[in-house]
């Protein structure tokens, strides 16, 4: 006799999907984001130290050359990946809660260093605090948020952490429009000291806990993230995370040695995850959108935008929030693939298009053959000052608002979605730290390269480049990128070590569940349960 299939944790656990189950998972990833809010404020905070220290006011004592302005924007980039790298070697053996409440520390002591600075290598030690911490901080917030939430919430919920990072970068620009750089500093301090607070008021990750033997701290940290239930409502949950740290030298009590622990990595449920994940940073750093963030006032001048080219920069940042909203509300309806798809094809229309309109005007200008009247003040015709290109600015303005919108509804989001859940129990701390790392690298790759391929390639050949990796990237994840959608850690890990692999159907909330499980307990009165991954299958 054969239930029927059951599709996600409240079923195969018995959990009621409302509001009280999903909300301590809401508030404990929202209290995880506040810290991430707090990184992207590092991030946003030099484009207004930046111009404040080159002509600074008659009172500032910073006046800072081109050189050392140099450093200011890149000392992060540089810092970042070697936090990252050391992320999940740190943070282990303190917890994914501690970490992350230790990692506010040099956020609060760079925050100082920022207000009461005098020179330029006090900017540099504040700026070498915020790049480590905020890389040390990746492996615990993306393996907190993969270890607390059940499958159907964990794609929306790992979703919202580019969303708060990005909108940490956009509040340094609001800020920085309404107080002086000194100031915005001395107001984000009060941002981590809330962080810090506020993650003594949510549980430890009961993955962490098991995996520390704290099974009883476990069971409670489970109780809490369930809606404050029970023990023996997660008695089965909890029965399946030990399962993922069952080992042969753990069982006899011989502790692990350097070797067997790198011997981890060494293994496809680490290589084949990992590769897929790094290939999710290339792809969404060389669609475009990288160097666009970070040229985003000289591409826009350059392009003649329509409209001035600081607000065309605001409004970038409004449409990347509004990207990632939109990725959050969508991923759990639609799956991590078909978001993928949509979002790297898009942008990759979108550049080629962008590479073709710039082409096509160089092709103008080179050979004389535009049928439009030149050196004329025909505005009717659109043509401003006999330049062609301002007539049809509108056109690449649009198209990179389109760009900026399109990759946060998926590809820029994917990677920092997949760390946190296609890594095995045994490596996903280190696991998030060394391709956090990867991912920045490939950032900081883009960023220098960015002006060397405009002088080989012109602008339009940059941006056709991207748009060709972009076209590419859609054909590669077709073969490699699974549907983890509502999916549990224990069988997207079975899926890697090649145990047994996922379909592409995204596991979403069903409508009578309440009767499903009411009719599951019957079921188990005179009957011997027996899981198998994601189904449930009840035998006589």
């Amino acid at each position: 006799m054969k239930d029927p299939t059951v599709k996600d944790d409240a079923h195969h656990y018995g959990y009621r999907k409302n509001f009280r189950v999903a909300l301590p998972q809401f508030l404990a990833v929202s209290v995880k984001n506040l810290v991430l809010l707090s990184y992207g404020m590092t991030l946003g905070f030099p484009t207004i130290l930046i111009p404040a220290v080159k002509d600074p006011i008659d009172v500032e004592v910073l006046k800072l050359n081109n050189s050392e302005i140099s450093w200011i924007s890149s000392i992060n980039l540089i810092i970042v990946p070697l936090g990252c790298a050391l992320s999940g070697i740190v943070t282990t053996p303190m917890g994914r809660r501690r970490a992350m409440q230790m990692v506010n520390i040099p956020f609060f002591i760079a925050w100082l260093i920022f207000h009461y600075s005098s020179t330029a290598n006090h900017l540099y030690g504040a700026l070498f605090l915020t790049g480590l911490a905020g890389g040390l901080l990746e492996a615990p917030v993306l393996t907190y948020v993969a270890e607390i939430t059940q499958p159907h919430l964990r794609g929306a919920l790992t979703a919202t952490s580019s969303m708060c990072i990005i909108i940490g970068v956009f509040t340094q620009f609001l800020f920085g429009l309404l107080m002086y750089w000194r100031t915005v500093a001395l107001v984000n301090i009060f941002f981590a000291l809330i962080a810090i607070l506020a993650l003594f008021f949510i549980p430890e990750s009961p993955h962490w806990l098991v995996m520390k033997k704290r099974h009883d701290d476990a069971r409670k940290s489970l109780q809490w993230l369930r809606g404050w239930t029970t023990a023996q409502d997660v008695e089965l949950e909890l029965k399946d995370i030990q399962a993922l740290f069952k080992r042969k030298k753990a069982e006899t009590g011989q502790e692990e040695t350097f070797m067997e622990k790198l011997s981890y990595y060494l293994d496809k449920s680490f290589l084949v995850p990992f590769f897929l994940v790094s290939y999710a940073f290339f792809v969404g750093h060389f669609s475009g959108m990288t160097t666009l963030q970070t040229y985003a006032v000289s591409i826009f001048q350059t392009l003649e935008a329509p409209i001035d080219k600081y607000y065309a920069t605001l409004i970038l940042g409004l449409l990347q929030i509004i990207g990632c909203g939109t990725c959050v509300m969508l991923v759990h309806y639609t799956g991590k693939r078909i978001l993928t798809f949509f979002s790297t094809f898009s942008a990759g229309i979108c550049c080629l298009l962008v590479a073709g309109y710039e082409g096509y005007i160089k092709t103008q200008d080179v050979f004389g053959n535009s049928s439009l009247p030149m050196n004329t003040s025909n505005t009717t015709s659109g043509i401003i000052n006999g330049d062609l290109q301002n007539g049809y600015s509108w056109i690449p303005t649009t198209l990179l608002m389109l760009l900026a919108l399109l990759t946060h509804t998926g590809i820029r989001l994917l990677p920092w979605i997949l760390i946190g859940e296609v890594f095995s129990a045994k490596t996903r701390s280190g696991a998030a730290g060394i391709a956090s790392a990867v991912g920045y690298i490939f950032g900081f790759l883009t960023n220098k390269t960015y002006i060397s391929m405009v002088d080989v390639l012109s602008f339009w050949g940059t941006y056709g480049f991207y748009g060709i990796i972009c076209l590419t990237g859609c054909v590669v994840f077709y073969f490699i990128l699974p549907e983890t959608e509502g999916k549990k850690l224990y069988d997207i890990e079975n899926h890697f070590a090649g145990i047994k692999k996922l379909t592409n159907e995204v596991y979403r909330s069903k409508k009578n569940i309440n009767k499903e499980s009411s009719k599951l307990r019957d079921l188990q009165g005179n009957t011997n349960p027996t899981f198998e991954g994601d189904n449930i299958t009840i035998r006589q």
